[in-house]
């Protein structure tokens, strides 16, 4: 552990952000003063460790633990995506709002805007979802996580999957649109108050090297169309290595064979 952190928790890679109140010299003088002591760097150890430089091969991979005691099985689905920096981020994160999330709580049935919500809504053991886009500095994760009883989890996984496929083939304009201002309303949400626009800050920092105006955020959104959304999608799941993992009931989770083959699908 003290070697991760002194590895990765060097100077050049802290961002010291505020927002609110905060005069910017009352900030910059208590940043020299509690920080000075840890140097100057002008990169990260880590980019200096040439043996961390060899790039790693995303494989894909199954790990489920079956523990037929728990009620519901539980599980994630993923492929690998792009970093931070690369544009097709933005119709990989327009996709993942297309895909939505829902849960039984949630009113509606067949009348729900994603395709996905209105197959779990209409599957009594499909109990709920949730998309995710998680990206880092040079890769990614774009998935689902999805709960349901066990028996049935090899349709529940299925519905996943086509819904998937389907954003590759057939989303038209009209649902890119209505997931693009989902996208930018998420946006604005998530910069309500000073605490959440502080943390806005240093995320962006480290991973842009700057704070990319929301106003651009939006320029880039409203510039994907479904064709774009559907070519982004195929890059990164058609005849691709998905990662799963399950806890559960899960038996009836599809073998890592046959779920493999579903991301292979004949293209005229």
């Amino acid at each position: 552990m003290t070697n991760f952190i002194q590895m990765h928790y060097s100077p050049g890679r802290i961002v010291l952000a505020g927002a609110g109140g905060i005069d910017h010299q009352q900030m910059k003088d208590l940043g020299e003063k509690y920080f000075t002591h840890l140097g100057r760097t002008d990169e990260p150890l880590l980019e200096r460790d040439v043996s961390l430089k060899e790039p790693c091969r995303f494989t894909g991979g199954d790990v489920r633990i079956r523990d037929d005691l728990m009620p519901l099985c539980h599980v994630a689905l993923a492929v690998e995506t792009c970093g931070w920096k690369n544009a097709d981020n933005i119709p990989l994160m327009i996709g993942n709002m297309a895909i939505g999330n829902w849960d039984r709580s949630m009113m509606g049935g067949k009348d729900l805007v994603s395709g996905l919500a209105v197959r779990f809504a209409n599957q009594p053991a499909a109990h709920s979802f949730m998309s995710f886009n998680t990206n880092y500095s040079d890769t990614g994760l774009w998935g689902a996580y999805f709960i349901g009883e066990g028996p049935r989890m090899m349709e529940i996984t299925d519905y996943v999957v086509r819904e998937w496929i389907a954003l590759c083939t057939k989303i038209t304009d009209q649902e890119v649109e209505r997931a693009k201002n989902i996208l930018k309303a998420n946006l604005r949400l998530q910069l309500d108050g000073t605490t959440p626009i502080c943390e806005d800050i240093g995320r962006q920092m480290l991973a842009y090297g700057r704070r990319v105006p929301l106003e651009e955020f939006e320029y880039r959104i409203d510039n994907v169309n479904a064709a774009k959304v559907r070519e982004v999608c195929t890059k990164y799941i058609y005849d691709r290595c998905p990662a799963l993992a399950a806890i559960g009931p899960a038996v009836a989770v599809p073998d890592y064979a046959s779920l493999r083959s579903e991301f292979y699908w004949l293209r005229l």
